[in-house]
């Protein structure tokens, strides 16, 4: 049988203390951070969506487009309009896919509000 004097029920106080701090910040930070990822889910999936949506809704408007174009100059300039129609959608799938690469390119950090909380922390232990 063991009996603990006050001098060791007073080491162990402070370091229990902050163990006990410890996992706490880590809990928080952990919870913020699946609230980040939830976030970032949602707004994905949103995008997403709306973008298959508008891709289907440019793709019919499209072919119709392009039908309207091919029988307006059938009798006359046939391969022509159809070569002008062709490169046109070239340029503008071009245009697309450089602005998409721009665009993953330029994104925002994930979990910025996350990270910056762990540099706060890390701040914190260091002036101690």
């Amino acid at each position: 049988m063991t009996i603990d004097n006050p001098s060791q029920r007073a080491d162990h106080g402070p370091v229990r203390r902050i163990i006990s701090s410890v996992f706490a910040i880590l809990q928080t930070r952990l919870e913020l951070i699946g609230i980040e990822l939830a976030e970032e889910k949602d707004r994905l999936l949103a995008v997403l969506f709306l973008g298959l949506a508008a891709m289907m809704l440019a793709t019919m408007a499209l072919i119709a487009l392009t039908a309207l174009i091919a029988i307006t100059f059938w009798d006359t300039y046939r391969w022509q309009s159809l070569a002008g129609i062709t490169a046109v959608y070239a340029l503008a799938a071009l245009i697309c896919g450089l602005k998409a690469r721009n665009s993953l390119h330029n994104a925002p950090v994930v979990f910025e509000a996350t990270l910056n909380e762990f540099e706060k922390d890390r701040e914190m232990f260091r002036k101690q």
